[in-house]
């Protein structure tokens, strides 16, 4: 699959299959989010994965209960360190960072669609919550919270809104 059909083929998967993942797609997924850019390179992301259910299930009580955390067999959490930032001073710690996270993110997500797996971006979730079950250092942003198996649905793309109500050439 090429990069544009990945692009425009990717869906929000809610629903995965309970085969296991290849660990080497794991990897090759993992190394794709480690790749994303970075303001001034600084490269803040760091990933947690999860794989054990009763971890998982502590992960679901974290994201208000999204049922997708039951059947995923694994979970990529993007973590970030404002401390790597913090050259660029707040914004950097703030904007940049989460920037960065979503990059990061985003790569993660197509990496996955490229091998032939769902995932899913989850952004709601109690950050206090997914920090303390992961043990995370009180510093450290939780950007995201990305299950990821083989799809056990196909959902149909959702609509967007044209390129001429969105697209503007040279000012506004």
């Amino acid at each position: 699959m090429d990069c544009i059909e990945t692009i425009m083929t990717r869906r929000s998967i809610r629903k995965f299959k309970t085969e296991p993942v290849d660990e080497k797609d794991l990897m090759t997924i993992l190394d794709a989010g480690r790749w994303a850019p970075s303001a001034g390179n600084l490269q803040p992301c760091h990933f947690v994965v999860v794989k054990d259910p009763a971890q998982r299930q502590q992960l679901k009580a974290a994201a208000f209960g999204q049922e997708a955390l039951d059947t995923a067999p694994f979970v990529i959490v993007v973590c970030a360190d404002p401390n790597r930032c913090e050259q660029y001073g707040e914004k950097g710690m703030t904007h940049f960072l989460l920037m960065d996270g979503a990059n990061a993110t985003e790569n993660i997500l197509l990496a996955a669609r490229a091998l032939g797996y769902g995932s899913c971006w989850m952004g709601g979730f109690s950050e206090k919550k997914v920090r303390q079950v992961l043990g995370l250092p009180d510093h450290f942003r939780v950007i995201s919270v990305v299950p990821i198996g083989k799809a056990d649905e196909d959902p149909e793309p959702r609509e967007r809104r044209p390129l001429s109500e969105i697209v503007h050439w040279e000012q506004w």
